[in-house]
């Protein structure tokens, strides 16, 4: 299994807009092959950033199967103009 691990730092004053995009766009990921499970999470120190934690099956289930789906471009309208940076997407292996 894989844990794709994203920073996103919303626009100021968008954070409430962004989350009901999410709300949408989490309806996308979820019924992709290879998908396991994912979770949103808020900062508490910065109001504007939030960690991104989805849990794929194997790489390719996401740098492949969903960034070259058609769906991507769906999570791609409703999420990407939210971010300033864009974010950095990293992916995990368990060890222990």
């Amino acid at each position: 299994m894989i844990l794709e691990h994203a920073i996103l730092n919303i626009l100021p004053g968008k954070t409430a807009e962004f989350e009901l995009a999410f709300k949408e766009a989490q309806q996308i990921i979820s019924r992709m092959q290879g998908y396991v499970s994912h979770e949103l999470q808020r900062c508490i120190e910065n109001q504007d950033q939030y960690l991104l934690l989805i849990y794929w099956q194997t790489l390719e289930d996401h740098t492949i199967g969903f960034r070259t789906s058609v769906d991507y471009l769906k999570w791609k309208a409703l999420l990407h103009h939210f971010y300033d940076p864009f974010p950095k997407v990293e992916h995990y292996a368990k060890i222990f």
